[in-house]
């Protein structure tokens, strides 16, 4: 039997991952539209919709690239971490966090048996948010690699939020996933730069994982993202790769087989 990873787009960048019978949730943005978060060099950025799905039920982990941004953990999100029984995150995040949140260092993994009898492996990735140098402003973040045995073996890369950079070919080195989650949405929250992937990102993602669906994230419902869908598909179509980018609808379980 073909394993089958079913998707759910709450909107910004979070996600309902089924894999094996556990409830897997990215980045928890669940604050209704309107809820405003400051910056220091801005007043604030804001959600522009609320999330697709208002009662998301259990979530068993929540895979989270960082905490200290609200667009990737807002009010509502950080509630739902009092109730999962896993939180997984950056080792900082995990020691701002306490409780379940538990801090995986970049290419560490943990391995989770699922209730169907399958295991799922989860490694941290190397993430960088935003160009060269940024560190000491952004601060640390992950992504995540899910690999879940089987008969037919699958593997989903969550990228978080990151722009394109060294970090995302060592990943393909490693890694053949069918899926690679990209949180786009060329995020300028402060100064000039991007703190996610823009479309140039996005096609450089596409040409190092060429035999995977490349699926964005993190593309709308914030003020603070600057390129959306249209400007995606744009983009991959004319580098004529339409067809490797896949946009899930908001709030509809979506299959993704192995």
């Amino acid at each position: 039997m073909k394993n089958i990873i079913t998707a759910t787009y709450l909107g910004g960048p979070t996600v309902i991952l089924e894999v094996g019978g556990l409830r897997l949730m990215t980045d928890p943005t669940l604050d209704p539209a309107g809820a405003a978060f400051p910056t220091p060099e801005k007043p604030m950025y804001w959600k522009l919709d609320g999330p697709a799905i208002q009662d998301v039920g259990r979530i068993d982990v929540v895979l989270l690239s960082h905490d200290q941004h609200g667009d990737n953990l807002d009010r509502a999100g950080r509630e739902l971490l009092k109730r999962v029984p896993k939180t997984l995150t950056t080792n900082i995040a995990a020691e701002r966090l306490g409780g379940t949140a538990i801090g995986l260092s970049p290419w560490e993994n943990i391995v989770l048996p699922t209730p169907e009898g399958d295991v799922l492996t989860i490694t941290s990735t190397p993430a960088r948010h935003g160009p060269a140098g940024i560190e000491p402003i952004t601060g640390d973040v992950t992504g995540f690699l899910l690999s879940l045995s089987g008969n037919t073996p699958i593997e989903i890369y969550l990228t978080g939020d990151k722009v394109f950079y060294d970090g995302v070919q060592e990943v393909a080195q490693k890694f053949r996933p069918q899926y690679v989650f990209i949180f786009a949405g060329a995020a300028k929250p402060r100064g000039p730069f991007n703190l996610t992937m823009g479309t140039n990102d996005a096609l450089d993602t596409a040409s190092a994982f060429p035999e995977s669906k490349i699926i964005p994230v993190h593309y709308e419902g914030w003020s603070h993202y600057t390129e959306n869908k249209e400007v995606l598909q744009q983009s991959f179509a004319t580098l004529g790769i339409a067809d490797q980018i896949l946009f899930l609808p908001p709030g509809v379980p979506t299959a993704l087989p192995g």
